[in-house]
């Protein structure tokens, strides 16, 4: 055989080569892989669910700023001659809009009106504060809505509970170290039974966990209701209102930046339980537990994970989430006390904080600070702006009516449709 029929040796190795047929080189091939990522990563991004709520946090605004201008006696005044003098119409348009959201601002975050650095930024401190029991309270609905239960009975678990560690705060005497520490320990216990009630009766009956916890935020009401009434309970004596004395100070939450603002360790105590609930979900056993039963019970059931030990364990955490939210309202100040509107909607409140955060740690912490600013700017923008503070329960209300309607805000936004997982 001649030197010609043997088989000659390719000179160089295989390469991918392009459409065109050119040979790509290994650099060029790592910035294609690389650039795919970087695609990749923007496309889950743009067409995942945190830029569908922040759009319908961007649109739940843009229709109050509709409903700002629309109630303003100077836009109404000047849309009269709108087609004269176009604008005096805008100006006052701007006016009424601006100076609404930069009230709100002034309310929630910064006060650039005053001089006093202290005074500039205590508006920032209110928003934690409100932001502290709501995050909690966003945690404890998240975590059951990860185990596919609708925990709607937050209300009755921060009744029972703030009920609960306002007697240990008033009725006992003892050392700070010691009698804070209970009064908390003691409002955990209580919103964890309270909520395990649902859970139990989910796993044992198939009682549906809605209706429950429904009923038993009325059971929750009248108990604390007659709580109330007995001075040998919770009422103050010779008093004729609903409400227990004030709380001893040895059962009082620090405050973590002095007298001078009004945040105390509540708000330390949600960002200890974002940490501690992050944990939970990502990195333990039974978040992992967790979330195959939110994922598909019957096939969490086959895989030998107890479904029914699961529902009241979630529903047990959520209460005693929901618990210390109970007791950061009545353990606030030391003028505070039990009463009967101790949750201040918090209960319905974290609902909306656990959608916009897509039952997600980190986003309810997000959502529960937006909505803390929304609490503390609203204030503000009533008393310099005349606006109704319920239009800060209108702008909560939409966002909710967006988040529910994810497919909404996708074709407004032109976003593209989020690929299945």
């Amino acid at each position: 055989m001649n030197d010609t029929d043997k088989p000659q040796p390719d000179p160089q190795p295989d390469r991918p080569e392009d459409s065109a047929g050119q040979t790509l080189t290994e650099p060029a091939t790592e910035d294609r892989q690389q650039e795919e990522r970087s695609r990749s990563v923007l496309r889950e991004i743009v067409s995942g669910d945190a830029m569908a709520g922040v759009l319908a946090v961007f649109l739940a605004v843009f229709v109050g700023s509709v409903m700002i201008a629309a109630t303003d006696e100077g836009v109404r005044e000047t849309a009269s001659y709108i087609t004269a003098r176009p604008s005096d119409f805008f100006t006052a348009l701007w006016d009424a809009i601006s100076g609404a959201y930069s009230a709100m601002f002034r309310g929630s975050v910064f006060n650039y009106l005053l001089t006093e650095p202290a005074q500039q930024w205590r508006p920032l401190t209110e928003t934690l504060k409100f932001a502290g029991p709501l995050i909690l309270g966003g945690l404890g609905v998240g975590l059951a809505f990860r185990a596919s239960l609708f925990n709607i009975g937050g209300r009755g678990q921060m009744l029972v509970a703030g009920g609960a560690a306002g007697y240990v705060g008033f009725q006992f005497d003892l050392p700070t170290v010691v009698h804070l520490p209970l009064a908390l320990i003691v409002a955990m216990v209580a919103g964890a039974l309270w909520g395990g009630i649902a859970g139990l009766l989910k796993a044992r009956t198939g009682a549906h966990e809605v209706i429950v916890t429904i009923m038993l935020n009325y059971v929750a009401y009248y108990l604390l209701f007659y709580a109330l009434t007995k001075e040998w309970l919770l009422k103050t004596p010779g008093s004729v209102n609903p409400k227990s004395p004030p709380m001893k100070e040895t059962a009082i939450l620090p405050k973590v930046l002095g007298d001078q603002f009004n945040l105390h360790l509540g708000f330390i105590i949600a960002l200890v339980a974002v940490g501690v609930a992050w944990w939970l979900l990502n990195r333990s056993t039974l978040g992992y537990r967790i979330r195959a039963v939110g994922e598909n019970p019957h096939a969490a059931r086959a895989s030998g994970i107890n479904v029914g030990m699961t529902y009241t364990i979630v529903m047990m955490i959520a209460g005693s989430l929901l618990g210390l939210a109970g007791a950061n309202q009545v353990l606030g100040t030391v003028t505070s006390g039990v009463s009967l509107d101790l949750d201040a909607s918090i209960g319905f409140d974290a609902i909306t904080v656990a959608l916009l955060g897509r039952s997600k740690p980190l986003g309810i912490l997000a959502a529960g600070i937006l909505f803390g600013a929304l609490k503390a700017g609203g204030f503000t923008m009533q008393a310099s702006e005349n606006i109704s503070v319920d239009l800060v329960l209108v702008v909560q209300s939409l966002i909710v009516l967006f988040l529910a309607a994810p497919p909404l805000v996708r074709a407004i936004f032109r976003l593209p449709a989020q690929e299945a997982k």
